[in-house]
């Protein structure tokens, strides 16, 4: 019988460089997903952050707090559309079965994923703060800037996990209409459209329901703007989708593994 050997770390790292290469390369490749991507946050921050602040009575609080929002909404989709529908088009194809049974480890697979998610969600968060502090006289510390950049970024992590199960779940076809009915009312009801205490208090209460609400509230508690819970309650909610998630994704990449 042969054996293979064990993968050294170099060259698990080199492995995981070339697999985040080609979905960087593959995905710029798709302008149907690319610029929907990166211009309709961008596109919906002009319209109504800088719109609100320039009506409002504080120079800078409409346009800050959605800055934040809307971070969180450029973030979450390409974390979603990346695993929901790249992945279910490559388990019909049959790639994912072929990464399966090659010597690659299949989690530099998911983990290349993880990582053009967050580089597409690096590039929405920047542009954000460039447009609310040039145009929406948003000022915040250093500190402030970079905390809210790296909650939001490692906050896709959720949104990818869920975002996996849906790609592991239905068909290629069906991907993308199954997560913009998920992505679409959750960023509406978790108040990253417009501020939450415009809702009516069942609204609110029910906003507690969606992960993408506690990430906004953390990103809002970092400028002081979140609604006051504990940022742990915030935080225990977004890692409790993200393992629930992770458990369900398991049980259906395995079932898929025994098919094969």
């Amino acid at each position: 019988m042969i054996t293979s050997q064990p993968l050294s770390l170099s060259k698990r790292w080199q492995i995981l460089q070339l697999e985040t290469q080609t979905e960087l390369l593959k995905t710029l490749r798709s302008p149907g997903f690319v610029i929907p991507s990166l211009a309709f946050p961008l596109m919906f921050y002009v319209f109504f952050g800088l719109l609100f602040n320039a009506m409002g009575g504080q120079p800078g609080q409409a346009a800050k707090y959605l800055m934040a929002t809307y971070a969180v909404f450029g973030a979450i989709g390409p974390a979603l559309f990346s695993f929901g529908a790249d992945v279910a088009t490559d388990k019909d194809k049959g790639i994912l079965s072929l990464k399966q049974v090659s010597p690659m480890p299949i989690g530099s697979y998911f983990a290349a994923r993880i990582i053009t998610a967050m580089l597409f969600a690096l590039v929405i968060i920047l542009s954000l703060f460039a447009l609310g502090a040039a145009f929406g006289s948003v000022t915040m510390t250093r500190t402030q800037w970079l905390s809210t950049l790296i909650t939001v970024l490692f906050g896709t992590l959720p949104f990818c996990a869920i975002g996996l199960f849906i790609g592991l779940s239905v068909t290629a076809k069906a991907a993308p209409a199954v997560v913009n009915l998920i992505y679409l009312p959750m960023a509406f009801l978790s108040g990253l459209w417009v501020p939450i205490q415009l809702f009516p208090s069942t609204l609110e209460l029910a906003a507690n329901l969606f992960p993408a609400y506690h990430l906004a509230q953390l990103a809002l508690a970092i400028q002081g703007n979140s609604l006051g819970a504990p940022w742990y309650l915030h935080a225990g909610v977004l890692t409790a989708y993200t393992l629930v998630f992770l458990g369900l994704c398991v049980n259906r990449f395995n079932a898929i593994d025994n098919r094969h």
